[in-house]
């Protein structure tokens, strides 16, 4: 197996952080409207709860990938290993997926707000939404 070079890691960090934090954005921006909602039903908590979990997701992304940002940049002072990388590696990238599964589940969610149809056309649209970014994911 090839191993990923530090220049590449650091685009990809880069580029995870961006990601991340428009996500992060649109969840946090989900749970502050959702404070405010006085409807306080199983499918609002759980709405709720998960726009939580993608926020917290996509943060954790932000900081892990930053620290990869850092110790890639040339210039860093302290000497960096490739073992060095791949714990906040793993971390980020656990986190963006669950964050990316929470948000899916949060749209999927919500057209049950409204009615039963709209509930059936959100979460099929979220589970095909899901295939499509995992199978761009995997190579």
């Amino acid at each position: 197996m090839t191993e990923i070079t530090i220049e590449y890691l650091n685009k990809l960090a880069a580029q995870f952080i961006l990601i991340s934090t428009l996500l992060g954005g649109f969840s946090l921006s989900a749970i502050i409207t959702l404070i405010g909602n006085e409807n306080k039903s199983k499918l609002m908590v759980n709405i709720f709860r998960l726009a939580t979990v993608a926020t917290l997701g996509f943060l954790i992304t932000i900081f892990s990938m930053t620290k990869i940002l850092m110790m890639t940049t040339k210039g860093f002072p302290i000497e960096v290993k490739y073992s060095d990388l791949s714990q906040p590696r793993t971390v980020g990238i656990f986190a963006f997926i669950i964050g990316l599964v929470a948000m899916l589940s949060l749209i999927s969610l919500s057209g049950w707000t409204k009615s039963k149809s709209l509930g059936r056309f959100t979460t099929i649209l979220g589970i095909i939404a899901l295939i499509f970014i995992l199978l761009a994911m995997i190579n």
